[in-house]
């Protein structure tokens, strides 16, 4: 059970809140580079923890990403010309780069230099795995760009989306890490006579917790047939994981990024290391299979959400699918954006002891939130080539071979080197 305090703490993310400025200190996705497709094309909206900005492409390719309002009367540069490398307010003209100067004032005298004096705040970008990243935190404070694996790689061997999930970062995130519940919530049992629930073995796995120098590793054990099932999730702080996937298959990586503290931006990436996405990976991506989904266009909202009931259908419930609702990503979004609502009451839970990976993220964040306070600088935020990192599923090991054996093996080393050509 957690308090009251220690829950707004983790879960507020606006400017000037404690966890809103640990965030601040690390790269964060803000939107996805098909949504500004060509230079000079219009601005688009973006909010990103509780902050209303506008992203744009300009003449040279490059993106720039400001606040919203103008710095002279506070009108929206959504409603900008985007022209000729900068992004011009309608109201009266003044026109904005990439890095915030203020390039023109029309109305003002042709010598003032007041021009000179003023700028949009301006938030450093960098586009990678088909994702604009942005750093919202102090410009001497940067960190060095994470080395993700899938940022090594060329643009073909990786798939990018992103949905809007209507609750708190949190709530995603914890659902992430939480291994208990994938035996269970994503249950299918079709064979006649076969049991709803799943075997003991599997329904109750052990962990382990690692603490890394990219944030933490999670480590579930479940039994079968007398031999280990390892299921191995890296925690990247703040807000990343890899979901576990057997070694030599396609990726996924996860990111649960708040936009204000009662809606989040759920990005999910697929990648190969060791090829391009073949018709198999492009169509698991494209229907809105595993973590990806389907949404609604300009909205990002998912196609089964809250309004239609995830598109539950009962008589699947009863005959083969454990909550019947259609794909995995899709069940996750109906008990998570229903956690007493968008933002969970984690002062009234009641955590048994497969939620050792949900107290272990939750002590990681406040601790490096408070650190901050003190000012502490977050470490895991120069860890960049620690990031690149997978995760591990691995059945039929004996019993005597540790976990981290098998972890070691599945890490990236050479497959990187030879996609990028960087030996």
């Amino acid at each position: 059970m957690l308090g009251t305090a220690d829950n707004e703490l983790l879960t507020q993310t606006d400017p000037g809140t404690p966890m809103g400025t640990y965030f601040r200190r690390y790269w964060l996705p803000a939107l996805l580079s098909s949504e500004l497709p060509t230079p000079d094309g219009p601005p688009v909206r973006v909010e990103l923890l509780g902050e209303r900005l506008v992203a744009f492409r300009e003449t040279s390719g490059k993106v720039g990403l400001l606040e919203a309002r103008c710095p002279h009367r506070h009108a929206s540069l959504f409603w900008g010309r985007n022209e000729e490398c900068g992004l011009r307010c309608v109201y009266h003209g003044w026109k904005f780069a990439i890095d915030g100067e203020c390039l023109d004032q029309p109305a003002e005298s042709e010598n003032s230099r007041f021009k000179a004096r003023v700028r949009a705040v301006a938030y450093d970008v960098h586009e990678a795995a088909g994702i604009v990243w942005a750093y919202m935190g102090p410009k001497d404070k940067r960190p060095p760009f994470p080395r993700f694996e899938f940022s090594l790689l060329p643009n073909e061997y990786s798939m990018a989306t992103k949905r809007l999930q209507e609750c708190n970062y949190l709530q995603n995130l914890e659902g992430e890490l939480d291994s208990a519940h994938a035996e269970i919530l994503h249950r299918v049992f079709s064979t006649p006579g076969e049991s709803v629930l799943p075997p003991p073995d599997l329904a109750r796995p052990t962990f382990e917790i690692e603490l890394t120098a990219f944030g933490m590793l999670v480590v579930a054990l479940r039994k079968m047939q007398g031999l280990n099932y390892w299921r191995m999730t890296p925690f990247l702080m703040p807000v990343y994981t890899v979901i576990p996937s057997e070694i030599g298959a396609t990726k996924i990586f996860t990111a649960a990024v708040p936009r204000n503290d009662t809606q989040m931006w759920g990005y999910t990436i697929s990648w190969n290391p060791s090829r391009p996405l073949d018709e198999k990976d492009v169509f698991a991506v494209t229907v809105g299979s595993i973590s990806h989904v389907n949404v609604e266009d300009g909205s990002f909202r998912p196609v089964a959400n809250a309004s239609n009931d995830y598109l539950i259908d009962r008589e699947l419930q009863a005959r083969s699918s454990f909550t019947g609702i259609p794909g995995i990503r899709y069940q996750d979004l109906a008990v998570q954006e229903d956690q007493d609502g968008p933002l969970l009451q984690r002062d009234q839970e009641n955590l048994g002891a497969t939620d050792m990976a949900i107290v272990a993220v939750r002590n990681l964040l406040l601790e490096g939130a408070r650190k901050l306070e003190k000012g502490i600088e977050p470490v895991h935020a120069f860890n960049s080539d620690e990031y690149s990192v997978r995760s591990v599923v691995a059945k039929d090991v004996p019993v005597g071979v540790p976990w981290s054996e098998i972890w070691s093996r599945g890490q990236p080393e050479k497959e990187v080197q030879l996609a990028t050509g960087n030996q």
